[in-house]
C-alpha cells in the first residue's frame, strides 16, 4: 500500500502582525521558565557587588 501525504490548510482570518504576536506571546509564556532559572543561575555565578562602587548609585560628579 502506499504511502498517503497528510496535507493540511488553515484558515487564519487575522492579520500577519497579529498572528505573529500571538505567537510570540505564547513562545515567552511556555519558556519563562527557562529564562527565570537561566536568570538566577546566571546571578549565582556572578561575584557579589561590592556596596561601595560608584558604578550604579546615580552620584552626579
Amino acid at each position: 500500500m502506499k504511502d498517503r501525504k497528510l496535507n493540511y490548510r488553515f484558515h487564519n482570518p487575522n492579520s500577519e502582525a497579529e498572528t505573529a504576536d500571538y505567537i510570540l506571546k505564547i513562545f515567552i509564556e511556555a519558556n519563562a521558565g527557562k529564562v527565570e532559572a537561566a536568570i538566577q543561575e546566571a546571578a549565582a555565578t556572578l561575584p557579589a557587588a561590592s556596596e561601595e562602587s560608584d558604578c550604579c548609585q546615580g552620584r552626579s560628579a
